[in-house]
């Protein structure tokens, strides 16, 4: 039962990582492009770092030593599984309320209906929890299988959502005029993070094994993929700080890198 706590523990501090972003939101003034293209370029590089890097490899290993030869096939399987499953979701959220369209609390025709803009900032902490909700039950397998390659996973899905939480906290912050509601939203946002663990769980914790658990890294890594090249570094570079995006991308690929040989 200690693991289980731990787990969701872990899954818990991933998902509210978006109330960092909404507590960054309401101390600046204004976010600014600058901050936007570094902070999404920074998340793109922790997630594909450690999906290639950590995750992946995880779900080939435990994949080859279950099934053997047939092990690599079904780890890439699970890796472009992991590719639609997100690649679905998103296409079921129209971009105008994608919480990865970040570029858009800049704009100040956006701003300037203060009822579209909490409407806008509503729908897009839902949409936030459409996206997090596997993420979560993904990221409490891991951990509840290995807490310590679950740390990784961990760190950075909390980078990830960080911007998510900017991306809610601010219109809702324009909107009301509230810094304390934009922050509590942003929280709220990021609570289907451990939603999706313990529901997730419940349904499907007689599977859990292994084999399951080399799927759930191999998919871990292709949603990871997808997200920071589909959506957070496009978004960053459409900002237009293009050299900026990129400095954050390596950055956070080099965090990573640091993180995980500490981690050996």
């Amino acid at each position: 039962m200690e693991g289980f706590w731990l787990a969701l523990g872990m899954t818990t501090l991933a998902g509210l990582a978006t109330g960092i972003g909404g507590i960054i939101a309401v101390v600046k003034q204004n976010p600014g492009k600058r901050f936007m293209a570094g902070a999404l370029g920074f998340s793109a590089g922790v997630m594909i770092y450690v999906s290639f890097v950590e995750i992946l490899p995880n779900g080939f290993e435990e994949l080859t030593d279950a099934w053997g030869r047939a092990g690599p096939w079904a780890a890439a399987a699970a890796f472009f599984a992991g590719v639609l499953l997100i690649a679905g979701i998103d296409r079921l959220i129209p971009e105008s309320i994608n919480p990865h369209d970040s570029e858009k609390i800049n704009d100040p025709a956006f701003s300037s209906e203060r009822n579209r803009l909490m409407r806008m900032g509503t729908i897009t902490a839902l949409a936030i929890a459409v996206h997090n909700f596997p993420e979560g039950f993904a990221t409490f397998a891991a951990a509840l299988a290995d807490p310590y390659v679950a740390v990784p996973i961990v760190v950075a899905i909390a980078m990830h959502n960080i911007p998510e939480g900017v991306a809610v906290a601010v219109p809702v912050r324009q909107a009301t005029g509230s810094r304390a509601k934009a922050v509590i939203w942003s929280f709220v946002a990021g609570l289907a993070e451990p939603s999706g663990a313990l529901i997730g769980f419940f349904l499907l914790q007689a599977f859990l094994g292994p084999v399951a658990m080399g799927m759930v890294f191999a998919s871990i890594a292709g949603i990871m993929v997808f997200v920071s090249l589909d959506k957070l570094l496009p978004t960053a570079v459409a900002t237009g700080r293009h050299h900026t995006a990129v400095y954050g991308l390596f950055a956070g690929m080099a965090l990573m890198a640091l993180s995980l040989l500490i981690l050996e």
